[in-house]
């Protein structure tokens, strides 16, 4: 495993509730709609009159150790080496959801043919990313979903902060 890897890093308090991220990851990759990789979520806390309104933008965080990855009994899920990727191969994916039972985050999304798709960081299209960066990060008017090589403790980190803000613990609620 290499010292630093890929990840999204989002800071909730720069998020406006555009949906732009998610819109750009919906159109350049062209996803089927009820099967998006990046999708924005609406946390309420406190109790009336002190509420707040939290959003957060969830997609594959590439995970450090992933739990799909391990979970996965057909080896349609891997973690490529160099970056960290979490990639699938669809041909080898049986549909069997075992990945969606294992992903503390909800990502795993199975498409009209019964198989698994996620957020890829836009590996099969480098031109879409020209300055390393995949659309949904360069669509972010606010800079609330950014990307950078972390650590892996800066990832496990990442990780940590994305369940604290989706309400989970360690595994699925």
């Amino acid at each position: 495993m290499p010292d630093r890897e890929n990840g999204f890093v989002f800071v909730p308090e720069r998020c406006v509730q555009c949906h732009a991220c998610a819109t750009a990851c919906r159109i350049w990759r062209d996803t089927e709609r009820d099967a998006p990789f990046r999708r924005i979520e609406w946390r309420w806390s406190g109790a009336y009159p002190d509420v707040a309104l939290r959003t957060v933008s969830v997609a594959c965080l590439h995970c450090v150790a992933p739990a799909c990855v391990a979970a996965c009994p057909s080896g349609a899920l891997a973690k490529r080496a160099e970056d960290g990727a979490v990639l699938v191969d669809r041909t080898l994916c049986t549909g069997c959801r075992t990945c969606a039972d294992a992903c503390p985050y909800d990502v795993p999304r199975f498409v009209a043919d019964g198989t698994m798709a996620k957020c890829d960081l836009c590996a099969g299209s480098p031109e879409l990313r020209e300055d390393g960066a995949p659309p949904c990060v360069r669509t972010c008017p606010t800079g609330a979903l950014g990307w950078a090589l972390r650590s892996v403790e800066e990832k496990r980190q990442d990780e940590a902060a994305v369940l604290a803000l989706l309400g989970r613990g360690a595994g699925r609620p």
